[in-house]
């Protein structure tokens, strides 16, 4: 028998959900048969699946020892790597990151220790803010993505809390995210609110987009104000009002305007012969709008953070050229 005692950051999650993080070794099939027999108990009472886990919760685990043999990923890797990464803004709760163009933020097998997930849990782990051993369901995690070729604001939780509390935030359109981005040709308004429909192809890491409404089609809101234009590109402030995937690059594309140096939605051979080595894309600029301010974050309702203009790569080249 084994006792796993529920602590802060395990806390708030469903007894399966849990298990399947904290018990890697054992099958999702075979969880919950134990738990049907009764082999899985809370607080030495007769558990179900869904039951919700409290901080000092007991568990108590009528099962094999090998089922916690499992990996344990390499601890040492984050004691071992030096962090490369920006802090624009930290707190005991979150990190907000200045995340550069050519770094991916999840694992992925061809980038190596070279992601900024990892080097998140490395910068927490080595300050004794995050001791990975100790931990038996929570790991430092990222609240938002940004793509590999794109740079700007990423936000990482440092605790269980705060991960649950800003992507609720998030879902709820209380987080405005804003972005620069120099696109091909001269746009038609100042400023305009533009509407469409998006569709993702997985298999290609590829969206489209439709003006017309389409069944399984997910609406796009896209606001864009311009800047300055000079020589055939337009300097553009764009906030996402909806956040999928490509939206900003594919939404531009499709009115005619794709984004300089993007090669997936449009043709960026020349753009590389003038040194735009990645999309002109950078999320420069979150404010945090609650509808309280309750809550573990509610110190951040009304605040704002950016990136200083002369830390995007592009916007000197562009205002330059």
């Amino acid at each position: 028998m084994r006792i796993i005692n529920v602590n802060r950051n395990d806390a708030g999650q469903r007894l399966d959900k849990f298990l399947s993080k904290a018990v890697k070794g054992l099958p999702t099939s075979m969880m919950y048969k134990y738990i049907r027999l009764k082999k899985i108990k809370v607080n030495g009472s007769r558990a179900q699946p869904n039951d919700m886990l409290a901080e000092g919760d007991e568990i108590a685990l009528y099962i094999r020892d090998e089922f916690f043999d499992s990996p344990e990923g390499d601890v040492e890797a984050l004691f071992r790597i030096v962090p490369k990464i920006d802090v624009l803004y930290e707190d005991p709760n979150i990190l907000l990151l200045n995340k550069r163009p050519g770094v991916l933020v999840h694992e992925d097998a061809s980038a190596g220790e070279n992601t900024l997930i990892l080097h998140v849990k490395a910068y927490l782990a080595q300050k004794g803010e995050y001791d990975p051993r100790a931990e038996q369901s929570f790991a430092p995690a990222l609240c938002n993505r940004i793509d590999r070729n794109t740079g700007g604001i990423v936000i990482a939780a440092k605790n269980a809390d705060a991960l649950r509390e800003m992507n609720e935030k998030i879902r709820n359109d209380e987080v405005r995210k804003f972005y620069y981005c120099v696109v091909h040709g001269r746009m038609p308004k100042r400023e305009d609110t533009l509407r469409a429909y998006l569709k993702k192809n997985s298999a290609d890491n590829l969206v489209s987009v439709s003006d017309e409404e389409r069944s399984g089609w997910k609406e796009i809101i896209t606001k864009y104000r311009l800047l300055a234009d000079r020589q055939g590109l337009s300097l553009l402030e764009v906030e996402l009002v909806t956040g999928r995937t490509h939206q900003i690059r594919a939404h531009m594309a499709h009115i005619g305007h794709p984004l300089l140096g993007d090669g997936k939605y449009g043709v960026n051979r020349r753009d590389r012969e003038r040194g735009y080595k990645y999309q002109a894309l950078y999320a420069y600029r979150l404010a945090f709008r609650f509808e309280n301010g309750e809550g573990t974050l509610g110190y951040l309702n009304g605040k704002s953070f950016e990136i200083p203009k002369q830390s995007i790569w592009f916007l000197k080249q562009f205002l330059n050229d």
